[in-house]
This record gives structure tokens, sequence and C-alpha cells, in this order.
């Protein structure tokens, strides 16, 4: 029984990150994305976090709330949730990119078992997140 108490505790402070990204082609050349305001994502800095590292891979973008603009071609839905332990966390996100109703690509976070007893689910967003939308724009 001591044995399994041991293996159990170690499986939960051994939490670990999931990261799935099916990257975006480089085919699509996409310059410009459009990204649909999601009202339920709390958490803070995310979408600005996002932003930037579209940016800094030479895309640019934009938010709208509504109908998409009839100038964007590519549009960005997202979801990102938090957890509470002590203070609030990012402990999943997903990004999903369309052309038209196409999905050409998609990342998600994700924070197994909410971090467990890890120091690092309290790591910032920005952390977390760069090497995510990284992986996922990587061939540009």
């Amino acid at each position: 029984m001591k044995k399994v108490l041991i293996v159990l505790s170690l499986v939960y402070l051994s939490a670990c990150t999931s990261v799935q990204v099916t990257p975006l082609d480089n085919s699509y050349k996409v310059l410009h994305v459009c990204i649909e305001n999601n009202p339920k994502v709390i958490v803070s800095g995310f979408i600005g976090v996002v932003e930037d590292i579209f940016q800094e891979h030479g895309i640019t973008t934009e938010n709208y709330t509504g109908s998409k603009p009839n100038h964007c071609e590519y549009k960005l839905t997202y979801t990102a949730t938090r957890d509470w332990d002590f203070t609030p966390y990012l402990s999943h996100a997903e990004l999903r990119l369309f052309r038209g109703y196409k999905k050409i690509a998609y990342a998600e976070y994700h924070l197994n078992g909410g971090g467990g007893l890890s120091l690092m689910k309290w790591a910032s967003v920005e952390s977390k997140m760069t090497p995510v939308v990284n992986k996922l724009l990587n061939q540009y």
C-alpha cells in the first residue's frame, strides 16, 4: 500500500504539459489573420501574446466581434481556460485557424492534472504559449 501511495504521489507531482499542433502549411501564404473575439476567455493577456507571436512571424492581425469582415480570408478562433491554486493560471488553450470554413491549422496546450504541485503551472501565458504558437507557425 505504501508503494502505491508513493507512485500516485510521483504521478501527481510530475504532471506534464501536453502540446498538440497541426502547423500552418506555408503554401497558404498567410499575411493577415482576423481573430474572432471570444468574450468567454478571461485569461489575462492571452490574445495579446498570440497576436505578438503572429506578428513576429510576419503575419498581421486584427480583432473583430460579430460577423467576420469581408476582407478577412483567414480567421483564428481561440479558447483558453484557467485553473486556480492560490492565483489563477493558464491550464488549457486551443487555437484554430480557418480559410473560409476549412480548418487549416490547429494548436492545443493542456496542463495535465491541473499542474499538480509543479511550480511551472504558474508560469506566464507568454512562456506557455510562445512555443505552441511558434510550432503552429514554424513555416513562417
